[in-house]
């Protein structure tokens, strides 16, 4: 099921067919909708439209078009507005230096006094952004160490800026120019934003996909851009379904938190929740946190660890799956006789093995646990984070020392396995020098995960 989290159905060219296209929506499997306004007019509308229809939701504000005539005193009747029980963001708000339709200095104090109102409220906001980033980009950074929760809708900036954003935790939307032909650079870098920091939304009536272009918008078209963003990502469109509808509740609070899971489907691959305890507690690990990956819930006490048949008995036939993960929030060899004794029975049973570590398992088992590793994981996959072990301790809040542990892990386990050593792409760390240590010193594989 989708959200289409950006439709403004309050447009004259859905008038009289409102009850067609709800209809088509949710046959589409769109369960629920959030109509932004506008300007105080159409945020009213919004409003009614979440009263005559449950799935709609509605967010109030001013566009950066219509704050020309903007006063102070527009803040209260917004905030009249958001008082209402379905209005989950202050939104559409931001800055339009394309069109220029408001003079830019008006635009910024708009859009200043909305922030200030969204935190007031503790609501989220939705920001329109375009050929404004700079001055997008410098909003977020001033509210940095606020509770300032955003969604940056039609996202038309950088990976580097994605980045950014993504490490304030907020989250991104790509509309139907990512169907279109010739939206290679959005997809490029769509494919660099991972599924827990992205949202659907179609932006109707406009942004139409592929191939439906040059009509009018609609959310039933919320299939075809999932459909885009499952292929850049290599993953299924249940994978997209399942883990933007959590990223909805999580950033507007519709919907449910999901129940704990031991293993997880993602793409084709079974995850193993092994533990989320860890020696490790990395400044970008949700651990202690939600714990909450693709919309699966893996937060999991000591206590409700279960033990290998209980995996056993979900894995069933493993040959079902590309491979089997021993991942989830933690460190595995914490449980390494688990993961053993399940990976023996993938092995028995003709499945393929995979192992996510930090690369401390000598550390943790007081012992070289790496030729066990032979004829049971298939492959390793190490976080590497950094070559500096300065950073690497700031990034893992570790002991520097465990730099040359991991290290030393890596080359013992490429005896016995594939081994694939991993960044986490941030600003800081500087990719390619990781990438050419891990190629051309260590002679592994190098893999890039996007921070999230």
């Amino acid at each position: 099921m989708y959200v289409d989290t950006h439709a403004h159905l309050f447009y004259p060219n859905f008038n009289g067919e409102l009850d067609d296209i709800i209809s088509r929506a949710k046959n589409a499997g769109v369960k629920q909708i959030i109509v932004p306004g506008t300007d105080i007019a159409t945020s009213a509308e919004a409003v009614k439209l979440s009263e005559k229809y449950e799935e709609v939701y509605a967010a109030v504000g001013i566009h950066p078009h219509e704050t020309k005539e903007w006063e102070d005193s527009l803040l209260d009747d917004l905030r009249e507005l958001a008082n209402h029980e379905k209005v989950i963001a202050i939104g559409e708000i931001g800055l339009d230096y394309y069109y220029d339709f408001s003079p830019r200095d008006i635009q910024i104090k708009a859009f200043q006094k909305q922030i200030d109102l969204a935190l007031e409220l503790k609501k989220p906001i939705i920001v329109h952004n375009r050929e404004s980033n700079d001055d997008v980009m410098d909003f977020a950074k001033m509210y940095k160490n606020t509770d300032l929760k955003i969604q940056f809708h039609c996202f038309a900036g950088s990976v580097k800026d994605a980045r950014e954003l993504i490490e304030l935790n907020h989250f991104i939307s790509f509309p139907g120019n990512v169907t279109f032909k010739k939206a290679d650079n959005i997809r490029n870098v769509l494919s660099r934003i991972d599924l827990e920091n992205l949202l659907l939304e179609t932006d109707s009536p406009f942004m139409t996909p592929v191939p439906h272009r040059g009509k009018r918008n609609e959310p039933a078209y919320i299939p075809l851009i999932v459909e885009t963003i499952a292929d850049v990502h290599g993953v299924t469109t249940e994978d997209v379904a399942r883990a933007t509808t959590y990223n909805v509740y999580k950033l507007f609070g519709i919907g449910k938190k999901p129940e704990l899971s031991f293993t997880y489907k993602i793409g084709n691959s079974l995850y193993i929740n092994v533990t989320n305890r860890c020696n490790a507690d990395c400044v970008f690990c949700d651990r202690k946190g939600e714990a909450i990956i693709s919309g699966y819930n893996l937060k999991m006490s000591k206590s409700e660890e279960p033990g290998a048949e209980t995996y056993i008995s979900e894995i069933g036939d493993p040959k079902k799956y590309k491979e089997i993960v021993f991942c989830g929030y933690g460190e595995p060899t914490i449980r390494w006789d688990v993961v053993k004794t399940v990976a023996k029975y993938v092995k028995d049973n003709g499945g393929k093995t995979r192992m996510n570590t930090d690369g401390h398992g000598n550390f943790i088992n007081k012992k070289d646990i790496t030729p066990e590793l032979s004829g049971l994981i298939d492959t390793v996959s190490i976080s590497l984070n950094s070559t500096d072990p300065g950073q690497y301790a700031k990034l893992m809040r570790v002991d520097p020392k465990l730099h040359a542990e991991m290290i030393d892990f890596a080359k013992k386990a490429n005896n016995y396995s594939h081994v694939v050593m991993s960044i986490v792409g941030l600003n800081e760390v500087d990719t390619e020098k990781a990438k050419q240590f891990v190629t051309q010193e260590m002679g592994v594989d190098f893999r890039l995960r996007e921070f999230f």
